[in-house]
């Protein structure tokens, strides 16, 4: 059915189109999760080039993701009002401009601050703003359209660390980020503005009503209920950033040497897709609730067996567990935020609990290392982080538990 200029009708929901839009979303996503990876491949490069040490030459990538935090909100509060065209568009054009700033950056504070400013905020874009937009356009399929939105930045894990490093090699780190500047402009421009169709109005406060009927039959205020959510958010991923953060360092530490790390990295992104995609049908059936609870009890599992086990072949068995269980949590988070807030305010709150998120994986980070340094191992590490996942889970279980206390609460979520 064609849709008027400037919405759509209801019946697009579900529809042939919304999955052609989701095909969209997550190119873009893949292309700008260009930012979340590139400096973490081009650091040995770039530290060279300097002559700095290694926690200088971290700097950039701190900048980043405190970009990236600030920027989802950011952009989350511009879609809310515009729709998601137009904050691509500037994250696109900050992309562009940064990555191409820092490959002409003749100072290392240069680059940290382009880096944070136009590359981690640009990257923001593509990630919460993308997934709550492409929350709207479904409602039967929701969970798992969400998801395959938020894979995007996974895949641009799997895609652009190997691509930088061969340009790297090759033609030196500021011809690579020059020359990804350059192809960001090129590819996400045109791809942003087939964006530009909206929901409807009509369809968005029907929504918002049914959202409205299930805060009402929560025992606790919207507030209340987005307090949790980035309280959630903090705890589990200081827990799952045990693992994502420190692995290449444990392997290297243990004498299986850091490629064999960087393998269970990988390998480790690689089934975390698989669990965001698996994650996506578990939310479409029980609820955002009951799947992110069951994946943060399945993470704090894996956290459990690093414990026990540090053998080289049981550790790519359990760094693909990891990967396996804990992958669909933060998707989790956007089908929540869909089910029980209005559409209107769906990518501020999304942004809020993802940049909760990121500052989690940034003070989960910085906690393993200063434990590490306090202890000289990282058992104590990752029972911090099955502490900070027991956190996840009684908020999950709290909140499943009374919303069974009335109808229309979460475990009503799916139906």
């Amino acid at each position: 059915m064609n849709a008027t200029a400037g919405g759509s009708t209801p019946e697009l929901t579900d529809s042939p189109y919304a999955w052609w839009r989701l095909c969209v979303a997550m190119t873009l996503s893949t292309i700008g999760g260009v930012g979340m990876w590139s400096v973490v491949v081009v650091l040995p490069a770039m530290q060279t080039d300097f002559g700095i040490d290694r926690g200088a030459a971290s700097l950039p990538y701190t900048l980043t993701m405190f970009g990236f935090a600030a920027g989802g909100v950011l952009f989350g509060q511009i879609a809310d009002r515009v729709g998601v065209t137009l904050p691509v568009v500037i994250s696109t054009l900050a992309l562009g401009a940064g990555y191409i700033a820092v490959g002409f950056a003749p100072s290392l504070w240069l680059v940290a601050i382009a880096q944070g400013a136009l590359i981690g905020v640009g990257t923001s874009a593509t990630f919460a703003p993308l997934m709550a937009d492409i929350s709207h356009w479904f409602v039967r399929r929701r969970g798992i359209a969400v998801a395959l939105a938020a894979s995007g930045n996974y895949l641009a894990g799997t895609i652009w660390p190997p691509v930088v490093q061969h340009f790297t090699a090759a033609y030196g780190w500021r011809e690579t980020y020059i020359g990804i500047g350059v192809f960001c402009l090129v590819t996400m421009l045109p791809l942003s503005l087939l964006l530009r169709r909206r929901m409807e109005t009509r369809n968005s406060a029907a929504s918002g009503a049914a959202a409205a009927a299930k805060q009402a039959a929560l025992p606790l205020s919207p507030r209340t209920l987005q307090v949790l959510l980035l309280i959630a958010g903090v705890s589990c991923c200081v827990a799952m950033s045990m693992p994502q953060v420190h692995i290449v360092a444990y392997c290297g530490d243990l004498g299986y040497g850091v490629a064999r790390g960087a393998d269970m990295l990988s390998l480790m992104l690689g089934f975390g897709i698989i669990s965001r995609v698996a994650s996506g049908f578990v939310a479409d059936r029980i609820g955002g609730v009951g799947t992110l609870l069951i994946g943060s009890v399945l993470q704090g599992v894996a956290l459990f067996l690093y414990l026990w086990f540090d053998g080289l072949t049981s550790l790519y068995v359990i760094s693909a567990l990891f990967g396996l269980f804990q992958g669909g949590i933060v998707p989790s988070y956007a089908v929540i935020i869909r089910e029980y807030f209005s559409p209107q305010q769906a990518s501020t709150r999304i942004g809020l609990v993802i940049m909760a998120t990121i500052l989690g994986m940034a003070l989960g980070g910085w906690l393993s290392g200063v434990i590490f340094d306090l202890t000289g191992s990282y058992q104590i590490a990752f029972l911090n982080g099955l502490g900070w996942n027991l956190v996840n889970v009684s908020i999950m279980t709290w909140l499943l538990l009374r919303s069974r206390q009335k109808p229309g609460g979460f475990a009503q979520a799916a139906a």
